[in-house]
């Protein structure tokens, strides 16, 4: 450099001279003077610049050397610079790189002269950038783990529930208490779904962080400082989803798997889901935004980065769930998790709205769609599933079936999904996610006229019925038939009655079904009691020996029905005391009046039963548990 300079120096000095000597010449025109003078200004000028080019030169490669010695101090140090104490060492180190950066810019803006020092100076203060670039990356990571909030299970709204177990191939039964108090339903379904905003990282770092982005984006080390920020959150996410034991699963697998086993993955999931899209996302995007939001796209872009393979790990296992068997028991978990999905499109809208995000968000919607798909197809088919459940064995004891308690106490869990059942029946289609919700909380339940959900419960209850009267056929005893048609649809009324679908069926169909059961009593009391009380009604002009056959006979009918009919059930205990009084009311009035004439025409020895006997044995008819009289004629 100093040569250089000498010799540029030298030509300049020589030049001044000549035009110097030329002035003092006698024979120049004033024009020629003119001309002389302003070169001789140019050339001092030039003089001047070159020395403070030098001089800016010499500053330039000072302030590098001692920046470059202050990165290099920490450079060596194995710790990483934000735990060797306060956190003014790191924004020191972040000055000294940033001089660096700066020295680049003013080396590269100067003009090109072929100097080779300049060139070796740019080329060191690069080599020193790109240390600290790469220390920067560090240092990033470094800050993240340590200030990374600890959610655990603090923010994961997790709510237990029990199972419905069910048997995948058949309708079954399931006892009351254990149907009517378990769904697939937890206590979060009705929740609304409101984004919430935390602090993923401790918020006094987030400047630090900030001030590093900002450094190695204006050094042009914009991939760098995206590449170990992108696989910081992306192993983040990947952390919280296992706390709702969400790994990445295979669509052949889910559909392999037990109901069991997938009923308590699909809670898993909507709990995941929930918290993902209305806590940890937003709150991600939040802190994106802080710190690259004056980047254009780029946080966004990053964002998306982050949290697609997590989303689409999430929606992957949804679409298996939706495309499984379509089976009854399956129906309360995809209406969940189609709820779930539905109350959180405005979320998702609002979080992957960019282009690059729109993947996401159609395979989002896809997924909605087709789990409410899957849903409509479930409950549309329940009544050939009814249809088709048939049996060539009578029930025993002619109590309330079990496909009557499957199916009713079934239609008592579809009463909390009214309106969505509603809504996807009636196949509306709202452009704006928003106003679906909106629609669904103006439908009135209460209409006069049935809506497409009453008159398809009304028509499975009649798949219901027919089935019941095809079950009753098994049955050769007729007054068995009537005893299990009676329980089954007093059963049916009695639920629907006291139930949130009283609305769906009306009055005037329970009144209807009032009378089935109650037509059906009566014709129980026909078949079995009319002709036990013709033995002993019409006695009148009987002569003694017919007296004494009439009372062994009607001992004998009714033994025989006693130990038939103690073996039979009515599950419900007032049904059963308002046919066990009906029948006593018969059944005790003729015998009384029968035993009374005994007493007068023959002997007391000659009534094997008393009317107390038979008002206590009636109490055992019903009881499910068969016995035999071993009463002895009196003497």
């Amino acid at each position: 450099m100093e040569d250089d300079k000498s010799a540029d120096q030298h030509v300049i000095a020589a030049a001044h001279h000549l035009v110097k000597a030329l002035k003092d010449s006698t024979s120049l025109s004033d024009e020629v003077r003119r001309t002389l003078a302003d070169l001789d200004i140019h050339l001092a000028a030039m003089n001047e610049a070159k020395e403070d080019e030098t001089t800016s030169f010499r500053e330039i490669e000072d302030r590098f050397r001692s920046a470059q010695a202050k990165i290099m101090s920490l450079q060596s140090n194995c710790l990483k610079i934000w735990d060797t104490g306060p956190s003014n060492q790191l924004l020191e180190y972040l000055q000294n790189v940033e001089e660096v950066r700066s020295i680049i810019v003013s080396l590269e803006s100067m003009v090109p002269n072929n100097n080779r020092k300049q060139s070796r100076l740019t080329n060191q203060a690069h080599c020193v950038l790109q240390i600290a670039m790469v220390k920067l990356q560090e240092e990033v990571i470094n800050i993240l783990l340590q200030s990374k909030q600890c959610f655990g299970r603090a923010y994961v709204s997790f709510h237990s529930c029990e199972e419905i177990v069910v048997d995948e191939e058949t309708m079954v039964s399931i006892e009351d208490d254990s149907v009517e108090g378990t769904s697939c339903l937890d206590s979060s379904r009705a929740e609304s779904e409101e984004c919430i905003i935390m602090d993923l990282v401790n918020p006094g770092v987030v400047p630090y962080i900030k001030s590093i982005a900002d450094l190695m984006f204006a050094s042009h080390y914009v991939q760098e400082f995206c590449q170990v920020f992108i696989r910081f959150w992306k192993d983040a996410l990947y952390e919280y989803l296992g706390f709702f034991c969400m790994q990445q699963i295979s669509i052949e697998e889910v559909l392999r798997m037990d109901w069991a086993s997938l009923n308590c993955r699909i809670k898993k999931w909507r709990q995941a889901m929930k918290n993902v899209i209305a806590f940890y996302l937003p709150s991600e995007k939040n802190l994106f935004d802080q710190i690259l939001g004056e980047f254009g796209s780029v946080s966004s872009t990053c964002f998306i980065e982050v949290s697609k393979d997590a989303m689409m790990c999430l929606l992957n296992f949804g679409q298996a769930v939706a495309i499984g068997p379509l089976l009854p028991e399956r129906l309360f978990c995809l209406l969940d998790m189609y709820e779930l999905l539905r109350g959180l499109c405005q979320d998702v809208d609002a979080l992957f709205c960019e282009n690059h995000g729109n993947s996401i968000q159609v395979e989002y919607h896809e997924l909605t769609k087709n789990l409410g798909d899957s849903a409509k197809a479930i409950f549309l088919g329940l009544g050939n599933r009814i249809a088709s459940n048939t049996s060539t064995t009578p029930f025993q004891g002619g109590g309330v079936h079990p496909l009557t308690k499957y199916v009713i106490n079934y239609f008592m869990l579809l009463s909390e999904y009214y309106v969505t059942l509603r809504f996807l029946l009636e196949d509306r289609e709202v452009e704006n996610s928003g106003e679906v919700v909106d629609a669904l909380v103006r439908l009135d339940i209460s209409s006069k006229f049935p809506c497409p959900v009453a008159l398809h419960l009304q028509s499975i209850t009649s798949r219901l019925e027919s089935n019941l009267e095809d079950r009753s056929n098994l049955y050769k005893d007729d007054s068995l038939k009537h005893i299990f048609l009676m329980n089954n649809i007093h059963y049916i009324v009695q639920k629907i009655k006291n139930s949130k679908l009283r609305t769906c069926f009306g009055d005037e169909w329970i009144k209807i079904h009032i009378v089935k059961y109650v037509q059906h009593e009566k014709s129980y009391e026909r078949k079995t009691w009319n002709s036990i009380i013709s033995l002993i009604t019409g006695y009148e002009k009987s002569g003694k020996a017919v007296l004494k056959e009439r009372c062994r006979n009607f001992s004998i009918a009714f033994e025989d029905v006693y130990k038939n009919q103690t073996g039979w059930t009515i599950p419900d205990i007032d049904l059963r005391a308002d046919l066990n009084i009906s029948i006593g009311l018969r059944v005790v009035h003729a015998y009384r009046t029968f035993a009374g004439q005994v007493r007068k025409s023959l002997s007391e020895k000659h009534i094997k039963y008393t009317e107390e006997d038979l008002e206590e044995y009636l109490l055992d008819f019903f009881q499910g548990s068969a016995k035999s009289l071993n009463h002895h004629w009196r003497r």
